[in-house]
């Protein structure tokens, strides 16, 4: 019942996690990389596509992307989803191939940037202050059913907060590091 309770709770804190380690690759640091086209989806033979599903895209050098299509007449359609993705590029068509020059950064641009990864693990740490909650609540009904002794209910809620502790750290390291990317020219 409690190890349901603490595996519950740390299953949860993990997601958020990994929710937040895909949320801070798509904020782009000025440096190209594959990953940063992610999100676009393509207009392929009437239906919303991703852009991986139509396309290899290979990050040739530090500022630049090859995007790859690999049905030929889907060319157009790649270069217009990425001029309207909203990502600030402007692809440039060579033959088959569309290079994608990645810009530098601003000075605006990175400070914005970082309040916005800030933003992101602040949003984190109340996600998993709100799964921390919600498994003492859990513990705290689980003792006054009188299931569990309140030492049980104790200990377990040590470990809940041992768990929260660490879930924590992590997001404050993965914001520093991110933080750091950014301010990297």
């Amino acid at each position: 019942m409690i190890n349901d309770v603490k595996q519950d709770a740390g299953t949860r804190m993990q997601k958020t996690l990994q929710a937040l380690r895909d949320g801070l690759k798509k904020i782009r640091a000025g440096r190209a990389h594959a990953s940063l086209l992610d999100g676009i989806q393509v207009t392929y033979y009437d239906a919303s596509t991703p852009l991986s599903q139509v396309a290899s895209v290979v990050a040739s050098d530090a500022r630049t992307l090859t995007v790859t299509p690999w049905d030929k007449t889907v060319v157009a359609a790649v270069d217009k989803a990425i001029r309207e993705s909203g990502l600030g590029v402007n692809p440039v068509l060579a033959g088959e191939v569309i290079r994608v020059p990645v810009p530098l950064l601003t000075e605006e641009r990175r400070l914005q940037l970082g309040k916005l990864v800030r933003g992101e693990g602040e949003n984190s740490r109340v996600a998993i202050r709100n799964i921390r909650r919600d498994a003492l609540s859990t513990l705290k009904d689980l003792q006054k059913e009188k299931e569990i002794s309140a030492d049980e209910e104790k200990d377990a809620g040590d470990d809940i907060q041992t768990l929260t502790d660490k879930a924590v750290a992590e997001i404050d390291d993965l914001v520093k590091l991110k933080e750091a990317d950014l301010l990297e020219v």
